[in-house]
């Protein structure tokens, strides 16, 4: 290096607001710039070829140490961080327009040889405080946003139990609604099975009368008189065809009772595999009532796999469909069930031959609370808890109408739920 070029060096060292210290391989003081003699207010001219830890005796510890064998054994350059001593040379006296004295001080110590080949030491002390400070203003800010990360994930917590107690209200609430309807469908066998016990138990009299008369009776004559009396060949054939319309009732009233039984779980809140049409059924026995008298059901079920859902809560989105179909038919009408696969998606449909719905309401049929239809014929949260319902479940509601021409609702579910990295690469291609 020529002596332009050092005297541009130490020009630029000199001006630099970091501490140079050169050392040599014994550690004693070859040379230092003016930011050691300005914050340390100690001359360099009398500190040349004295051991460092003379001039600076605090600097005299283990990690001094440590440092200087890792550079000297190792080559390696060694840095410490403010955090992990105070400091290592202690510097009292602040630069003209600094705040304080170089407390925070982070150090680099790094190996390098001289014109002649010999080893020495550079030692470079700068000042962190402005980051120190910064990093404690930083520290708050992260505490402050982990604190309100817990109150949000608390208050998700509280909004999907609210969710989910919303859910199972509206369940309960079109129950009820159709309680009415349910207790008639409950109530025709229940009647017919009543009404069938009391003829069965006037036949169990008589043919009780016929066996008490074999040991008294005179002749077979007499006896075959009395069976004749009491028209022992027609009871025989109507208790067999009682006991068959009994049996027919009872499981009627099994059906409808296992169907409501499925809407009533609560806890049911695991996917698993299922049937679908299964489950369709399963529904149109709960509402029954409600469709026999407004339209003709027809099925045209698909094929489909079994699907991977929460089979109550698809149960409860296709009662609402159902339902909502019902009402929309103001004489008499038909409602389609249809049922189909395309690739890894299933569908369910619900059509009706209705009113239809207006075009400058149909954005708005999924709104919490909105509802077309009269004061006590529904809350206005069938349709929004079933498309709550249908994205939980990564799947999507379709809907098709036109006033005057009836309903179309076709519900989209993936036959296997996908991986949460799958959801957010979906959600993200949806945004």
């Amino acid at each position: 290096m020529d002596s332009r070029q050092s005297e541009l060096a130490r020009a630029l060292v000199e001006q630099i607001e970091i501490g140079v210290i050169i050392l040599d391989s014994e550690l004693r003081i070859q040379y230092w710039n003016n930011f050691i003699s300005q914050c340390s207010g100690k001359q360099l001219q009398y500190a040349l070829q004295q051991h460092l830890t003379r001039i600076f005796p605090e600097a005299d510890t283990p990690s001094l140490g440590t440092m200087v064998a890792q550079a000297r054994e190792q080559g390696q350059h060694v840095y410490t961080e403010w955090r992990e001593n105070p400091y290592l040379i202690h510097l009292p006296y602040a630069l003209s327009g600094q705040p304080s004295p170089l407390m925070l001080q982070n150090t680099l110590l790094f190996p390098f040889s001289d014109m002649d080949g010999q080893l020495c030491f550079g030692l470079l002390l700068y000042d962190t405080s402005e980051f120190a400070r910064s990093k404690r203003q930083l520290d708050a800010a992260l505490r402050a946003l982990c604190h309100k990360q817990i109150e949000q994930d608390q208050l998700i917590k509280k909004l999907e139990k609210a969710n989910a107690q919303l859910l199972q209200s509206e369940k309960l609430a079109a129950i009820g609604q159709l309680a009415a309807g349910v207790a008639h469908e409950i109530n025709n066998p229940i009647g017919y099975v009543f009404s069938n016990l009391k003829t069965l138990a006037g036949y169990v009299h008589d043919l009780l009368r016929i066996i008490d008369a074999i040991d008294g009776a005179a002749s077979l004559d007499e006896l075959r008189q009395l069976k004749h009396s009491l028209e022992y060949d027609y009871i025989r054939n109507d208790v067999e065809a009682l006991i068959g319309e009994s049996e027919d009732g009872i499981d009627r009233v099994k059906k409808i009772i296992t169907s409501l039984k499925d809407f009533s779980h609560i806890d049911d809140d695991e996917f698993r595999l299922a049937d679908l049409h299964r489950g369709l059924d399963s529904t149109l026995n709960v509402v029954n009532n409600e469709l026999k008298y407004k339209a003709e059901v027809v099925k045209e079920y698909g094929e489909l796999p079994e699907v991977e859902c929460i089979p109550s809560q698809i149960n409860q989105v296709m009662m609402n469909l159902l339902v909502n179909a019902a009402h929309a038919i103001e004489q008499f009408g038909r409602i389609t069930l249809r049922s189909g696969q395309q690739d890894d998606w299933v569908w369910l449909e619900v059509e009706d031959s209705g009113q239809g719905i207006d075009p400058q309401v149909l954005n708005r049929i999924y709104e919490p609370f909105f509802t077309t239809k009269p004061v006590g014929k529904g809350t206005g949260l069938g349709l929004s808890l079933s498309y709550n319902i249908v994205r939980k479940h990564s799947g999507r509601i379709e809907v098709f109408s036109q006033p005057g021409q009836g309903a179309r609702f076709r519900v989209w579910l993936p036959a296997r739920q996908p991986t949460a990295e799958q959801a957010q690469e979906d959600a993200g291609q949806h945004d």
